[in-house]
């Protein structure tokens, strides 16, 4: 499979938010948008789906709320995303939680046999090239696709078992929903085949500290100079 390529997987995140007042009883009226924005700029009056990318309609806030995001995440970020994810240690977060550091992210399930495992090993691979002294500016988190199986517990289990259970290392167990769109941004595709097995892309992400991704590598065991290159880019 060719390498994907940085400008034509970037996936636009930013989501418009606006207020309108009533003029009858001076009351918000509250509109949702699909944050994907398949439709442009098409709001809706109730919650629910996109039509398009099946996605669930957010919710935009006032036009106060946007100027103050804006100066603080940028519209491509992931941190524009407000789907609650349980760390291994059972701490609920949003994915704005991690703003600050370099992430590098891969999207596994912990009862995988064949390709996860791999996955697991490129990830060590890449940390063990990056210098000690720069470990602190780096998140490398591991999102499971299979939520129901994988909770907090069994994360944290999967973490110490594989040399995982370091400050460095996150993992994220999501909602249905929350798991399905965050793949979506990644171009991360996954299927259940069968009651504990999925099929499922290969991909490791950078993100800057700002959210904004920067280097996609795609394939089991393939040489991660240009991913270790781009995690350098960032680091002070």
């Amino acid at each position: 499979m060719k390498p994907l390529k940085l400008n034509i997987i970037l996936v636009l995140l930013a989501l418009t938010f606006s207020a309108c007042n009533s003029k009858k009883n001076n009351q918000e009226t509250v509109l949702y948008q699909c944050p994907m924005h398949c439709e442009s700029d098409k709001t809706y009056t109730d919650a629910g789906h996109c039509p398009i990318c099946k996605m669930d309609l957010q919710s935009l806030e006032p036009s106060t709320s946007k100027t103050e995001n804006t100066h603080s995440i940028p519209e491509e970020s992931i941190f524009n995303l407000t789907s609650d994810w349980n760390t291994e240690e059972g701490e609920q977060i949003q994915l704005r939680d991690l703003k600050g550091k370099t992430l590098v992210m891969v999207m596994i399930y912990t009862s995988c046999k064949a390709a996860c495992p791999r996955l697991v090993a490129d990830m060590h691979n890449i940390e063990a090239k990056i210098p000690d002294d720069k470990m602190d500016q780096l998140n490398f988190a591991l999102i499971s696709i299979d939520p129901e199986t994988d909770t907090p517990e069994r994360l944290k289990a999967f973490a110490i078992e594989n040399y995982m259970d370091e400050p460095q290392w996150t993992f994220l167990q999501g909602t249905e929903s929350g798991v399905r769109e965050f793949a979506n941004v990644l171009a991360v595709k996954y299927k259940q085949i069968s009651p504990i097995d999925f099929s499922h892309s290969n991909i490791i992400s950078v993100f800057n500290s700002q959210g904004e991704l920067i280097h996609q590598q795609e394939g089991l065991g393939v040489d991660n100079k240009e991913t270790v290159a781009s995690i350098l880019k960032q680091l002070k």
